[in-house]
C-alpha cells in the first residue's frame, strides 16, 4: 500500500498529461472527426480504434524500452526527463501560439476513398505508428510517471490507464463530432482550451525538469 502511495501521484500526472494532450485535436484526431462527419460514425469509430491501438503500441514500446535502459544505465533517467521536460515546454509554446491564431478547426476525411471498417482501423493504426511525434510524446508522458527504481507495475499502470483513456476519448470524438454543430462549438472554445493546454504543459515541463528523481 505504501508503494502505491509513493508512485500514484506520478501515475496520475502521466494520465493527466495524456488526457490533456488529446484534448487539442492533432492530425490523427482531426482525421477521426472528419471521417465521422464525411463518411459516417461507424467508419470514424473504426479509425479511432486504430489510432488508439497505435497509441497502446507506442506506450508499450516506450515503457519496455525505458525500463530496459534504466535497468542498465540509471543515470539515463535524468537525460530522459530533461528531454521530456523540454518537449513539454515546446508543446506549451505551440499551444500558446495556437491560442493566438484565428484559424478554425479544420477536419477532413482520409484521402483514398471509402474503406471497410477493418480498412479504417488499419489506416488509423498505421498513421499513428508512423508518426514520429508520437514517440517523443510518449517518452515525455512515461517519464513523468517513472522514477528511479520504480517497479514494472508502474509502467504497466500508465500503459493500461492511458490506453483506456485513448479508446474512450477517441470514440467520444468519433461519436460527438459526427455533426458539424459540435465542430463549431469546439471552434468557439478553441482558444480557451489551447491556453489551458499551454498552462498545463508548461507546469508539467517545469516539474519534470526540476525533478531530482
Amino acid at each position: 500500500m505504501d508503494s502505491v502511495s509513493i508512485y500514484l501521484p506520478g501515475i496520475l500526472l502521466a494520465y493527466s498529461a495524456f488526457l490533456i494532450s488529446i484534448a487539442s485535436p492533432g492530425p490523427n484526431v482531426l482525421a477521426v472527426i472528419g471521417t465521422s462527419m464525411d463518411v459516417g460514425r461507424k467508419s470514424g469509430m473504426a479509425l479511432a480504434l486504430g489510432v488508439s491501438c497505435g497509441s497502446f503500441c507506442w506506450a508499450m514500446l516506450t515503457v519496455l524500452g525505458l525500463s530496459a535502459l534504466l535497468s542498465t544505465y540509471a543515470m539515463a533517467l535524468t537525460v530522459i526527463k530533461v528531454g521530456g521536460g523540454l518537449y513539454l515546454l515546446w508543446l506549451a509554446y505551440k499551444s500558446f501560439k495556437a491560442a493566438g491564431q484565428k484559424s478554425d478547426l479544420t477536419a477532413k476525411a482520409l484521402e483514398g476513398g471509402d474503406r471497410s471498417p477493418t480498412g479504417y482501423f488499419l489506416r488509423g493504426l498505421i498513421i499513428q505508428m508512423t508518426n514520429p511525434k508520437a514517440a517523443l510524446a510518449w517518452i515525455a508522458i512515461i517519464s513523468i510517471g517513472l522514477t528511479e527504481g520504480a517497479p514494472i507495475w508502474v509502467g504497466m499502470a500508465i500503459v493500461i490507464g492511458t490506453s483506456v483513456l485513448s479508446v474512450v476519448i477517441h470514440l467520444i470524438y468519433a461519436i460527438s463530432f459526427s455533426t458539424p454543430v459540435m465542430v463549431r462549438l469546439y471552434g468557439k472554445a478553441r482558444r480557451v482550451i489551447q491556453l489551458a493546454l499551454g498552462s498545463f504543459f508548461a507546469f508539467a515541463g517545469i516539474k519534470l525538469l526540476s525533478s531530482q528523481n
